[in-house]
């Protein structure tokens, strides 16, 4: 009963509600919350704070950014939803607030479509290297299967593509890559596509803002051979898979394209699928299904192998992970 009126009270007055508003159609800063309200900085943050500490905003830290959006779940989230729902659609103000949550979308839409438009060329390249995307993608919903999925954790998570293909399956998404870049192209596509139950945030493979046994699929789609330490990011996922969660990896078979060591920032040309399996039984994970994709017929000879691998948590957590790593996906 106190969680629930500590709720109500803190949305009690004006600014708060087009706050709730404003963060029902996504996730924004507080320098982009002000321009869309007016207010001065310090008085968004302080209404934010208070709806924060009332359980009704779910707050993120991204570098020198913090995002604010709707709260997902518990009493706070259910609240926060139905106080939006009950707001009139045609009020003058919130239309106006409306306006300019377009007015600062389009603004990303253009930052991150210049990024994209400097880095299409690598991009391009290497896609002319491996199998089609689209073959792909099959691949992977063929080994998921048609199963809804409650909670999905996408590592490595680029331009959100993977999210966007398996958001029919999922009741919650979340996107995790180092690249703020790559993650302001990931949020705009999402937002696009209208995707509310998915959402993306910059962090570290390594050490995943996860508690353990928090998703039922973790993917890893073209991220491993990036690294220096494949393993232990695979350890890291395993953590956060529940009994009898999946993890489904993408990447390349072993070849030997030196250039993309050295043009591509590839740490390793490829994964031989006995390391991988060798990884995998050594973090608790057993191998389902194993999927390999020749390359496209090139008339220089060249060309990547792409391999998937489907894998299933069968061991628990093991004690000496922290179990208070990080929220729930």
């Amino acid at each position: 009963m106190e969680e629930l009126l500590a709720g109500l009270r803190a949305i009690a007055e004006t600014t708060r509600l087009r706050l709730l508003f404003a963060l029902s159609h996504g996730e924004f800063n507080v320098s982009e919350l002000t321009q869309i309200l007016g207010p001065s900085q310090p008085r968004v943050s302080r209404h934010l704070k208070l709806m924060s500490e009332a359980g009704l905003l779910s707050r993120y830290k991204e570098g020198s950014w913090v995002l604010f959006r709707l709260r997902e779940e518990d009493l706070g989230g259910a609240v926060a939803r139905a106080i939006v729902n009950l707001l009139p659609g045609n009020d003058e103000l919130l239309a106006r607030d409306l306006a300019r949550m377009e007015e600062i979308r389009a603004k990303r839409a253009d930052a991150a479509q210049a990024y994209f438009k400097t880095n299409a060329a690598n991009w391009a390249e290497m896609r002319s290297l491996h199998v089609r995307e689209e073959d792909v993608e099959a691949a992977m919903l063929r080994a998921l299967g048609n199963a809804p999925v409650q909670s999905h954790i996408d590592l490595g998570t680029g331009t959100g593509r993977i999210l966007q293909l398996l958001a029919p399956l999922t009741a919650q998404a979340v996107g995790l890559d180092s690249s703020r870049d790559m993650l302001a192209i990931a949020r705009n596509a999402i937002e696009a596509s209208g995707l509310k139950h998915v959402q993306v945030r910059h962090g570290d493979l390594y050490a995943l803002p996860f508690v353990n046994e928090s998703a039922d699929l973790v993917t890893i789609h073209q991220v491993l051979h990036f690294l220096d330490d494949p393993q232990r990011a695979l350890a890291e996922a395993s953590r956060a898979l529940k009994p009898g969660g999946r993890l489904l990896i993408v990447d390349f078979a072993p070849h030997d394209l030196e250039k993309l060591r050295e043009e591509h920032a590839h740490r390793r040309l490829g994964i031989a699928s006995e390391l991988m399996t060798g990884w995998l039984q050594r973090i608790g994970l057993q191998l389902d299904r194993l999927d390999v994709l020749p390359p496209p017929w090139r008339a220089d000879g060249q060309g990547l192998t792409v391999s998937l691998w489907l894998a299933m948590r069968t061991q628990p957590a093991t004690s000496n992970t922290n179990q208070n790593a990080g929220a729930k996906a």
